[in-house]
């Protein structure tokens, strides 16, 4: 039954993930925290974020920004395997906190600034770097990226396209240093394998129901995401 509900989890919030771009991994975390522990939640979150961000580029490979990837794995990656072989000892508590706090404040200040200039191609090697240690810390950090994506312009099938190839550098870093630092237990292993399929059928199932929103939904969609985010990093999940 454990896994039957970590199934059904994975479904619908990678379907979320699918028509908001991010959100996915970090509503999942609580729910897999309380059914796995936060050793073994981590890295099986990992390997379904990777078939559900590779789901995702799949199925909007048309759209895809490789300008923007390139450089954001720049960033990403190395930094994704300094978090990941620090998971085992870091404190998390505190940069959840954190993190929850820097979620809420990017929506109120794009709120107060609807049309902010768009961040350089450049930026995204910092954007990646801050996301690959976060990520390998605390399992996802999706919505730390999204409001650098809104503000370079990007839009439903390019921004989520676009922020998934960029997710799957990171996530694929990850699962290698998870490997090096012990972390990729047979449990883990067979329990990410199990979930590939439900995260799979929900990430088309996202893909259907994105092209038929209007733009300004699909922000909205994305503002509260990150809302709920920053509540949940803030409350401790």
């Amino acid at each position: 039954m454990t896994l039957v509900w970590a199934s059904v989890a994975a479904f619908a919030l990678a379907l979320l993930s699918a028509v908001a771009g991010f959100g996915g991994g970090v509503l999942l975390l609580p729910v897999f925290t309380g059914l796995f522990g936060l050793r073994v939640a981590v890295p099986v979150l990992t390997i379904a974020q990777l078939a559900s961000n590779g789901g995702r580029v799949w199925f909007n490979r048309r759209d895809l920004d490789w300008r923007l990837i390139g450089r954001f794995a720049a960033g990403a990656v190395p930094l994704a395997v300094v978090g990941a072989l620090l998971l085992a000892h870091a404190p998390l508590s505190p940069l959840k906190r954190l993190l929850g706090a820097f979620l809420i404040a990017i929506v109120v200040w794009r709120r107060r600034n609807p049309h902010p200039p768009p961040p350089s191609d450049a930026a995204f090697v910092a954007v990646g770097a801050a996301s690959g240690f976060g990520s390998a810390l605390l399992g996802s950090v999706g919505p730390l990226t999204a409001p650098f994506f809104l503000a370079k312009g990007l839009r439903r099938a390019v921004f989520i396209g676009t922020e998934a190839a960029c997710a799957l550098t990171l996530h694929s870093a990850k699962i290698a240093a998870y490997g090096a630092g012990e972390l990729l237990t047979r449990r883990v292993l067979l329990l990410g394998a199990a979930l590939v399929p439900a995260t799979l059928a929900g990430a088309w199932a996202g893909k259907r129901i994105v092209g038929r929103i209007s733009d300004r939904v699909f922000v909205r969609l994305v503002e509260a995401g990150l809302v709920v985010a920053g509540l949940l990093f803030l409350a401790g999940f």
